[in-house]
């Protein structure tokens, strides 16, 4: 059912009871299953829950019918009935490999509770053009709920945790012969779906429910929001900038209903639904939170009490039977080849199949043998000299042959054993299967034999050669073809001796890491497996064997071709290309040949059952032995099944059916005989996936939807020994109800890891120990890599392999478990059945559960998620664990083994390396992962400014303040007429030294094309000045008055003559008249004619719909009067495009400052005090908020003064400036300082470095530069473009060894990577490792901190990030295990002191805490510029007091959290140096969990997860984490940086995100700083205005 969302409107009901009130019921239901509630105890409570529900809701009418609210009966028609009708239809409609009916029956059961019309979770959003595979009409899902429990399920649930808890019953009571089918299932607690945040008139009975649950209490929701914090960061009605009237509201301002959801927003309702997805229980309870106060940041959980333990007694070794001894037995098997040869010349050996499944040719004994000594007799005599002959006895030779050409890999194989050469069986590596070439410990392998055909389609270089693959050595390729080899000699005769411990043949293997290894098989090994073979599958002289597996390795080569020629079988091969054209190829070649022996797979019996109704008259009653290779996985017993119920019939008897359980470590470890016929079939063991889990052996008899059927593999091979060991740490022997590694001791096993001596040891050496530590024996074990136990009658179970194994939370599960658990699910629309990868990802000191399946192409996209979400539900209510991540990729990209399965371990590579490619994904984080640290709780109470006070100094050593030096007094006379008001100071200027070049403007050539001397800058100004006043209608005393009349006052009322704000535009720097000369001198005309002026950024022509409202909205808050501008401007702001943006009608005066009067001014107006208001610096922060402070003249004279004091600025001196020059320090360095200080500005507009990248550096080299700003964006820009140019610069005559300091001019952290990877690229051009340093600055105090010249050089220090979410400061050494690298923001300026304080109690701080950063300076901004005054504002943040310690001195807030550190470095005092670190914005830090969390350091964690990510944002919205991410790749690698993203952030700060969004490069919005705007883009992202490429919604 579909539930809308209420408050206000209808209530819809269901049932009889409205669905609020019904959703809070079920939830809470949920809850009480969760717990550990007897069966009386949860109908007391159920009927306590009802009743309170009942007296809640209105109750039904009379009339309307009650609707029952439980899903079917398990004796009703449910849904499993549809699927009951598949299965009486034929076979050849379903795959069977991995299923059984009870798991089927099982998987459709768990789902039939979870509606199939609405889905509970959000859908992705995804661009369309991104991927046409799988389109979607509408991406945005209604608002949906659909969950039900039914009682019969929560029964079943209470018995089930009774039957766990049951002891060990007698072997027979948990082996039983059959399985019976049932419908039931368990209850998931995390499949209850929750509910929205609204309040209705049922909230009261939520509260009465959450109280209900007394046992466990709930985890700390992280989703639920507080009215504080909602009030933050949600955008509340009365939002607007500081200074904005209040009837006005900001343009980039949502619309928002009254819970802050913005109105028409596809986003918002998707992040609801999250949230409401996100409210499940999670699963395990509280017992695996833990604190994070330790130096490690997991703790061990407690063990569940109620944990299922080992109760049996300690295994005893299981002997196999007696090896026989037989009297014509050969001494090698050599020998036994020589002997078919030469007696049974014309017996057939192998025949071979052509693609169509039709016999090629025959390979008889005497052939066999003869060419395999001509290739013998080649490879000793032919190759080389006789001197220095190619090949020596037990070097290796690899075999290269394809599946499809066995009678050649036949010849190769047998030529190599009469040469005294170790074969080296391998696979051919065409395209990507590079992994099967040859590993490196086989560095001495320098030949490979090969056919002719195989040659040509190696892959080959230009030139004709073989590529030389990577992990390949040198080769020599020799090819076998019979016409290439020559005849022995008469007197030649091969050297065949007795069998011995040499290696006889390699056989790779791959691990479940991928990494591909080599198992030594001696010759006496390799004679007694035959042996062993020939006597437990009672072979005879003479047999047909049809081989359907790799003749190279595993079971194919030791039956299809060892075996075979020990007792001349005649073997018939069919490839893996002959079964992909004809299934049924195997069985039509028993019926022809009458084969006696059979070796498949569980996926042959599978094709062939498909396709068996188009043979008819198939006998198969020849067959005595179905050898089953991969007999030993637990899910192989339905295709033995299926398989039997088709081809009874056919003469199949069921008794010859035999799994077996191999490795390549032990090769054959057990293998059921054949019986007789009509005896009794094996039995089979029930067992209960939970205790599975716990590596228990438990019966299941009360809930078969969690059963698992296994059947033995029969009994141990004769003449081994065999125990069951725990599969981690010692090899301490297993009790014999537990799970355990089978470890086999036999002359017939694998002997060493070839080159690898260590991990030879630990798997070829083992020797088990009892419970008290002793070895059992001196017999040494070899690990087999298989999970089982012993059964009655010392049969053997195997329920799965270490390599498929997956330890969740301490649990264990079997990768094909999960599998049969997907493929259950019904995938017929969605993806294709066997192409599927299940493997573990590590992620936060836990294994994660990955499922990569190849979607079909005809899938929809609302298909492949229902599919998802199903296979998320059916897992967790089977398996009892969540999976991380459900990925689907394209069809025919998961890469392949040569046979055509899943290569699982490179998948898992191409996951955790982005290179997966997925087209839908679905990450589960949320339910997953328990083992977060427990939040942060705050502890309440109000404390006394003593408490306090200890409190903040316990960890430190000292208050934590810094001041810099003194700023001294000014004694001439005429410099303090020059200090006290900068426009007097440009007159003095001109009248002093008129032609001194104060700035010198440069294009994009280097070329200067504007300077300005100080007598041309004061008669430019003037003439700005007679233009305000004649075009403006602007003047001082009365004119002014009128001018502004019902305008409110624009200072305090203490100021006698109130003036009109003046906004001063400039021109692009890309226009002709670049903005530099005009921008200062109509600065200085303003002051001239006692105006106020506005510096602003002018709107971007290419982009006015974006920049032009800024404009405006500046205009309008600072209530300007008139707007100074060139022409070209002019046009913009009156065109036909502006007025699409803003209404051009109401724009204020605009004056032309291209067409100025000749005439001076009257007169020059000259402030009365140097308190007054001399300009407005508007800025956009980091927040989105657009603030204007206040500069009055005398703040204006200090700033240029400790700037001056701080940089050594002359008159003599130049510098260069490549700044943004519109507001904050960098309008200061443009606009102010060479006019006060005298020195000589070289301006290089940041616009101009796109045209000329090197502008910038050349500079610095031409006018040999000492001191330089510049910004971040411009430092980037050089970084990115200049990094692979130094050589060409450097050839250009580029010298940096001039430069001194390069300081960054920012208001933010000091961005340390940067800064370091400029100075190691420029350094080859003489740049100082100690030039490069940053200042920093806020709103409330444009310039805190600046490097100078005189300072110590800035120090780096290295912080505990965990201690840093605590606001706690603790330095670590260099490489910690998570440290932060932070670098100090510059030497604090002249007359400048800060202090670390509190945000909340406002009490100064030690220098162990991270605190606000608190300013005291002459030259602070005045105040906030605002319409009606905000004095509490004001007050707050320019003229605060400490809570205690000195409550009487002023501070400016700057609204950033840093700290202080007195380094071992001296200042220029002869003192210690104070050193000032910036760590972030207050404003921007993410509360989340209790902690404080910085952006950038996400980011940075962000930007490194994947090589395609360009940039990075991160926001919070609802308590929700969203990442914004710039793709600069292609758009099929969108998904892939989902989870890596979701990763990184996870492990390096211990945060889930709950949203991915994956854009287009340059949509994070930045600042002219190069900041990132994180509230803008957020407002994008909430009004679904990004257009994303996609956007994952992480459950």
């Amino acid at each position: 059912f579909a539930v809308p969302k209420w408050g206000g409107f209808a209530v819809p009901k269901w049932g009889g009871f409205p669905v609020p009130t019904l959703l809070y019921t079920m939830s809470s239901v949920s809850l009480l299953i969760s717990c550990d509630i007897t069966q009386k105890g949860y109908e007391k409570k159920r009927a306590k829950l009802l009743d309170i529900q009942q007296q809640a809701s209105s109750g039904p009418s009379s009339g309307e019918p009650s609707r029952d609210c439980s899903p079917a009966s398990p004796e009703a028609p449910g849904p499993s009935s549809s699927s009951g009708g598949r299965r009486n239809r034929s076979g050849g409609t379903r795959d069977d490999r991995y299923r059984s009916d009870i798991h089927t029956e099982a998987v459709q059961a768990a789902l039939a509770k979870h509606k199939e019309e609405k889905m509970a979770l959000p859908m992705p959003t995804k661009r369309r053009s991104a991927f046409v595979q799988s389109p979607a009409e509408d991406c945005t899902p209604p608002d949906t709920s659909s969950a039900s429990e039914d009682e019969g399920s929560l029964r079943r649930q209470a018995a089930l945790s009774a039957v766990l808890a049951q002891s060990l019953q007698s072997p027979d009571y948990w082996i039983n012969r059959s399985v019976q089918s049932s419908s039931s299932t368990s209850s998931s607690t995390s499949s209850t779906l929750s509910h929205g945040e609204n309040k209705t008139p049922t909230s009261a009975l939520a509260d009465i429910l959450a109280s209900t649950r007394i046992e466990n209490s709930v985890p700390p929701d992280v989703t639920s929001s507080t009215p504080e914090r909602r009030s933050r960061v949600d955008l509340p009605p009365n939002a607007m900038p500081r200074g904005m009237p209040r009837g006005q509201s900001r343009t980039s301002m949502l619309d928002t209903t009254a819970d802050g959801v913005p109105v028409n927003s596809r986003v918002s309702t998707k992040i609801q639904q999250l949230l409401n997805t996100l409210k499940r229980p999670k699963r395990p309870p509280l017992s695996d939170f833990f604190l994070d106060d330790s130096e490690e940041i997991v703790e061990v959980p407690q063990p569940d009490p109620n944990t299922p333990r080992p109760e049996g007694r300690q295994i005893i070794p299981v002997k196999g039977e007696p090896l026989g001894v037989v009297s014509n037995w050969p001494p090698a098997l050599q020998a036994a080849l020589a002997r078919w040869g030469a007696s049974q010349a014309k017996s057939p050996a192998l025949t071979t199949l052509d693609v169509t499944g039709k016999p090629l040719y025959t390979l008889t004994y005497g052939k066999l043998w003869s060419r395999s000594l001509k290739l013998a007799y080649t490879l000793l005599n032919k190759l080389g000299t006789k001197n220095e002959p190619v090949l020596r006895p037990g070097d290796r030779v690899a075999l290269v042959y394809p599946n499809t050409d066995p009678a050649m890999f036949w010849v190769a194989f047998y030529g190599c054993l009469l040469a005294e050469v170790i074969p080296v069986p391998i696979e051919v590596p065409l395209s990507r299967q590079i992994s099967f070439v040859l590993f490196k410990c086989f560095c001495g392998v320098g030949l490979a034999l090969t056919s002719e055909i195989c040659l040509k389609g190696l892959p080959k270089t230009p030139q004709g050669e073989i590529m030389q693959f990577k992990g390949w050595p040198r080769m020599k390729w020799v090819v076998t073809d019979t016409k290439y080899l020559t005849k022995p000699s008469k007197d030649w005769q091969p050297h065949i001796p007795t069998a011995n411990t040499d290696t006889a043949y390699i056989e790779y293997k791959a691990s479940k890491e991928g990494t591909v290894m080599g198992v030594a098989v001696s010759k006496i090994a390799l004679l007694t497996h035959c042996q062993a073979l020939t006597q437990a599958c009672n072979y005879c002289e003479g047999e047909t064997l049809v081989n359907v597996l790799d003749c190279k390795k595993d079971m194919g080569l030791w039956h299809g071709v060892l075996t075979s020629v020990m007792n001349r079988i005649h073997t018939i091969t069919v490839p893996y290309a002959v079964m992909k054209a004809c299934p049924m190829s195997w069985v039509q070649r028993v019926h022809i040949h009458k084969a006696r022996v059979a070796v498949v797979k569980c996926r042959d019996l599978h094709w062939a059952m498909m396709a068996h109704r188009d043979q008819r008259d198939t006998n198969l009653s020849s067959i005595r032995m179905l050898i089953v290779a991969d007999g030993a996985n637990p899910w192989s017993v339905s295709s033995c099944d299926a398989f039997l119920n088709v081809f009874q019939s056919h003469g199949l008897k069921p008794e010859v059916i035999c799994p077996c359980a191999s490795s390549p470590e032990a090769l054959t470890v057990a293998i059921r005989r054949p019986g007789a016929r009509g005896t009794a079939l094996p039995a089979r063991a029930i067992l209960s996936m939970g205790g599975l889990s716990h590596g228990v052996i438990r019966v299941n008899t009360e809930d078969k939807n969690s059963a698992l059927t296994v059947q033995d593999v029969g009994h141990v091979m004769p003449g081994a020994l065999m125990c069951i060991v725990k599969p981690d740490g010692p090899p301490q022997l297993c009790k014999t109800d537990e799970i355990g590694e089978i470890v086999l001791n036999s002359r017939a096993g694998g002997t060493l890891y070839y080159g690898l001596p260590g991990v030879t040891k630990n798997t070829f050496e083992v020797i088990p120990v009892n419970q008290a530590g002793a070895p059992i024996g001196d017999i040494p074990f070899t690990r087999t890599g298989l999970l089982g136990f012993v059964g009655p009658g010392s049969l053997v179970f195997v329920v799965g392999k270490n390599e498929g194994l997956l330890t969740v939370s301490g649990r264990r599960h079997n990768a094909d478990d999960l599998v049969a658990t997907a493929l259950a699910v019904e995938p017929v629309k969605t993806v294709y059945r066997g192409r599927i990868a299940v493997f573990s990802v590590t992620v936060f000191y836990d294994e994660r559960i990955v499922i990569v399946a190849e979607q079909r192409p005809d899938a929809s996209e609302e298909d492949s998620f229902q599919w998802m979400s199903r296979v998320l539900q059916a897992i967790d209510s089977i398996h009892q664990v969540g999976l991380y991540c459900l990925a689907l990729v394209p069809a025919n990209t998961l890469p392949k083994t040569p046979l055509g399965g899943i290569h699982i371990s490179e998948t898992k590579q191409n996951f955790l390396e982005g290179n997966l490619h997925p087209c839908n994904i679905l990450l589960c984080p949320h339910t997953c992962v328990t083992n977060l640290p427990k939040p942060r709780q705050k502890q309440p109470g109000v404390l006394g400014p003593a408490s306090i006070m200890v409190g903040n100094l316990v960890a430190g050593n000292r208050m934590s303040q810094a001041a810099g030096r003194e700023l001294g007094v000014v004694e001439e006379e005429g410099l303090v007429r020059k200090h006290q008001f900068l426009s007097e100071a440009l007159q003095w200027r001109a009248q002093s030294d008129p032609d001194h070049v104060l700035y010198v403007l440069l294009n994009a050539k280097g070329a200067a094309v504007c300077t300005a001397t100080c007598v041309q800058l004061h008669k430019r100004a003037e003439k700005i000045t007679s233009a305000l006043i004649e075009r403006g209608g602007l003047n001082t005393g009365d004119n002014v008055l009128n001018a502004i009349v019902n305008r409110p006052p624009l200072f305090s009322p203490s100021l006698s003559v109130p003036f009109p704000t003046l906004l001063t535009l400039s021109l692009p720097p890309s226009l002709p008249l670049t903005p530099g000369i005009d921008l200062i001198a109509a600065f200085y005309g303003c002051l001239y004619a006692g105006l106020i002026p506005v510096t602003v950024r002018p709107p971007h022509p290419q982009n006015l719909a974006a920049t032009l409202p800024t404009v405006r909205m500046i205009i309008d808050v600072s209530k300007a009067a008139c707007i100074l501008t060139t022409q070209p401007l002019m046009r913009i702001l009156r065109s036909r495009e502006a007025a699409a943006s803003v209404n051009v009608k109401t724009w204020p005066t605009i004056i032309d400052t291209d067409d100025l009067p000749r005439r001076r001014p009257p007169q020059l107006y000259k402030p009365p005090t140097a308190e007054m208001l001399a300009y407005l610096d508007f800025s956009v922060s980091t927040t989105g908020m657009l603030t204007g402070v206040k500069m009055s003249h005398s703040a204006v004279s200090t700033l240029c003064r400790s700037i001056k004091l701080q940089c050594e600025l002359y008159s003599s001196r130049q510098i260069a400036i490549c700044l943004d020059p519109y507001c904050g320090l960098g309008f200061v360095q443009w606009c102010l300082s060479s006019v006060y200080s005298g020195h000589q500005s070289i301006l290089i507009p940041p616009m101009e470095l796109e045209l000329s990248l090197p502008l910038w550096l050349s500079t610095l080299s031409q006018y040999k530069i000492r001191d330089t700003f510049c910004s971040y964006s411009v430092m980037e820009l050089c970084t990115k473009g200049l990094g692979t140019q130094t050589d060409s610069l450097k050839a250009r005559g580029v010298n940096l060894s001039c430069v001194r300091s390069c300081v960054v001019i920012a208001e933010e952290r000091p961005r340390l990577a940067l800064t370091q990877s400029f100075s190691k690229l420029f350094k080859d051009l003489g740049l100082s490792p100690r030039a490069v340093s940053t200042a920093f600055g806020s709103r409330v105090n444009l310039a805190i901190c600046l490097q100078g010249t005189a300072g110590p050089d800035p120090s780096t220090v290295y912080v505990d990030m965990k201690s840093l979410r605590h606001d706690r400061v603790r330095l670590v050494e260099r490489g910690a295990p998570q440290s932060l690298p932070l670098m100090e923001s510059g030497t604090i300026l002249p007359g400048v002191k800060v202090i670390i304080v509190n945000p909340e109690t406002r009490g100064p701080l030690g220098d162990s805490h991270l605190g606000e950063i608190w300013v005291q300076s002459p030259h602070s901004s005045s105040g906030y510029y605002t319409i009606y005054g905000e004095e509490s504002l004001q007050a707050d943040h320019f003229n605060t007091r400490l809570s205690f310690g000195e409550p009487h001195t002023l501070w400016a807030r700057t609204g950033y959290l840093g700290f202080v550190k007195r380094t071992e470095l001296l200042g220029s005092t002869g003192d210690r140096h104070d050193a000032l670190f910036v760590v972030g914005q207050l404003d921007e830090t993410l509360e989340l969990r209790g902690l404080r969390y910085h952006p950038i350091d996400i980011e940075t964690s962000v930007s490194r997860a994947h090589r395609s990510i360009a940039e990075s944002a991160v926001f919070t919205w609802t308590n929700l984490l969203v990442v914004v991410a710039e793709l600069a790749g292609s758009e099929q690698e969108a998904l892939d940086l989902v989870p890596l993203v979701t990763n990184v952030v996870l492990e390096e700060h211990h945060l889930i995100v709950g949203v991915v969004v994956v854009v287009d490069p340059g949509v994070i919005p930045i600042n002219s700083r190069g900041e990132k705007q994180r509230m803008h883009l957020r407002d994008s992202f909430l009004a679904d205005q990004l257009d994303p490429i996609y956007v994952a919604y992480n459950m």
